[in-house]
């Protein structure tokens, strides 16, 4: 106590306690605040990488898995369909992927890092819209070697995804950063050197 009858000891204890109580306030107040400003989970998983495991494809056979809010097509190719990719050269507009969206290891005939598994962003580069998986001969028009068509506006695409000549599509369907992680995982939205098989 001072001269005047103040206790100041408890005053400094009632001024410190009320003190760590407004901040632990202003903390419960600020947590919810700043968390807000942070991307929501949905957010975060549409950039995020995708594994996938490849073990159950059956050659011929194609999946789509969701990236980036896209669909991305894996397809399984057979010994067959690798074999025509070098017999519709002079049919496409960009055979050797020059003009295209893809990653350096994938400017090769069969656009890919394993010739058997084709890697595409499943989105017609004319308009938007997703192709469907034609691999059957002759099911879309007389010679027809298989591919991608789009039905909305007849964009045709091989068994690489390259688009022919005389579609409205003006580009290759673009290859999206992948790599193997093993013989069976594949993850796409990751390239980084060291998983490239």
């Amino acid at each position: 106590m001072n001269a005047d009858g103040t206790d100041t000891g408890r005053r400094r204890f009632l001024t410190a306690t009320a003190s760590v109580i407004g901040g632990i306030g202003a903390a419960c107040v600020a947590f919810p605040f700043l968390a807000s400003w942070a991307p929501s989970i949905k957010t975060r998983a549409l950039g995020a990488p995708v594994e996938i495991d490849i073990s159950k494809i059956e050659p011929g056979q194609k999946i789509t898995v969701a990236w980036r809010g896209q669909p991305v097509f894996i397809v399984y190719r057979t010994p067959e369909e690798l074999a025509g990719l070098n017999t519709l050269t002079s049919q496409l507009r960009d055979p050797l992927s020059k003009e295209s969206e893809q990653p350096n290891y994938a400017g090769n005939v069969h656009r890919s890092i394993k010739p058997d598994f084709l890697v595409l962003v499943g989105i017609c580069t004319h308009l938007g819209c997703v192709p469907l998986y034609k691999p059957v001969i002759g099911s879309v028009e007389a010679g027809w070697e298989g591919g991608f068509f789009c039905p909305c506006h007849g964009s045709k695409y091989d068994m690489a995804g390259r688009v022919y000549k005389g579609v409205p599509a003006p580009l290759n369907l673009p290859v999206p950063p992948y790599k193997f992680v093993s013989d069976t995982l594949l993850v796409i939205g990751d390239d980084s050197p060291a998983g490239v098989a």
